[in-house]
């Protein structure tokens, strides 16, 4: 929080529309993806210089331009430039740390949005700032680094599956969002199965790495709360602002994304509340194994108890035949065990007392 609070403390001072990059360098040079395509075409070409990419820009079908890395910030100054983007929509997107937002104007429609991923060494959540530009016939997305959740839908342009060769920009922007949904269900269904492992583990051996990894999991979903929250605001203000960028065809597919971000939104907010109640079953699980524990030294202490009288009292250096209160049955024979045979019926009728008690 801190290093996010240095880094945003940058741009004190400056003015509105300043071109800073605020977050992590995580490529060395920036990169980009051209994809041109109509209902009959299709080409895709990875492009390392932002004049050739330019250059080579189609005019007719739909061109999508992916900008990897974003730390290069004169190279996204001109691309705003060459689409007409406004510099403070320029510095929102060099802003990693921004919250999912919508800005519509006439020419063109900015979202920023959270994108998750799965780290599979560590079961820890990624996440990564994707802002997406729609134009009439092009669409922009800006990440910070290579690798993506969307070859799926390259492979869809390319194979010419589905509607989105048929259809325009806006339906790409929607494709782009819908897929960054879905990964919200496959991250939410290891975290499910993460969430049953601990409970199990709750319920047989509690340990102090149990509340680590529940810690872990809390941090995870606040992570998502903060991020699916805006988004549904987000895709709802897309529904109901009247723009001619996106089609009347495309509106019921953001419809149908809405009530994907609900489903998430309401499948968070259950495991939160699942998480919490883990913490409670870890504390009552260990209070319940420490009084369980204290149970059977208090039983064996009680039991000890006439004993260590009996054996104090038998182990006073009293003569037998001193006073009138003396201790014949030092003398007797049979006294030592005769005591032991005592003390042994007192730990079983106690053991039988206790029992029947139900104490153990």
């Amino acid at each position: 929080m801190l290093t996010l609070v240095r880094k945003r403390s940058e741009k004190s001072g400056l003015p509105p529309g300043s071109v800073i990059h605020v977050g992590e360098k995580k490529v060395e040079k920036t990169g980009f993806t051209l994809i041109r395509y109509d209902a009959e075409k299709f080409s895709m070409e990875k492009i390392d210089s932002l004049e050739e990419c330019l250059r080579l820009k189609g005019s007719e079908g739909v061109t999508w331009i992916n900008v990897d890395g974003l730390h290069e910030t004169d190279v996204i100054e001109k691309l705003g430039e060459r689409f007409g983007i406004h510099l403070l929509i320029v510095e929102d997107i060099l802003n990693t740390q921004q919250r999912s937002k919508a800005d519509i104007f006439d020419d063109y429609i900015y979202v920023a949005i959270k994108m998750h991923s799965s780290v599979a060494e560590t079961m820890e959540i990624s996440v990564e700032q994707l802002s997406l530009v729609l134009g009439a016939d092009f669409v922009l997305t800006f990440q910070e680094q290579p690798g993506d959740i969307f070859d799926a839908l390259r492979k869809r342009i390319e194979g010419g599956k589905g509607k989105v060769r048929r259809m325009g920009a806006d339906y790409l922007a929607y494709c782009l969002i819908d897929a960054v949904v879905d990964n919200y269900f496959k991250i939410l269904e290891s975290v499910g199965e993460e969430i049953e492992d601990i409970e199990e583990e709750l319920l047989e051996n509690p340990s102090p790495e149990t509340v680590q990894h529940i810690h872990i999991i809390k941090r995870e979903m606040i992570l998502l709360r903060k991020s699916v929250w805006p988004l549904r605001d987000l895709i709802g203000l897309l529904n109901r602002e009247e723009t001619d960028l996106i089609k009347e065809g495309t509106e019921i597919y953001l419809r149908d994304v809405y009530d994907h971000t609900v489903q998430v939104i309401d499948t968070v907010e259950t495991y939160r509340d699942m998480i919490a109640g883990m913490l409670d079953i870890y504390l009552s699980s260990v209070s319940y194994r420490m009084n369980e524990i204290m149970k059977v030294l208090t039983i064996f202490a009680a039991i000890f108890i006439p004993l260590t009288f009996i054996v104090g009292l038998y182990g006073m250096n009293f003569d037998p035949d001193s006073g009138p209160f003396n201790m014949p049955e030092l003398r007797w024979r049979y006294g030592y065990p005769a005591v032991l045979a005592f003390m042994a019926l007192i730990v079983v009728g106690m053991g039988f007392y206790f029992k029947r008690k139900k104490w153990f």
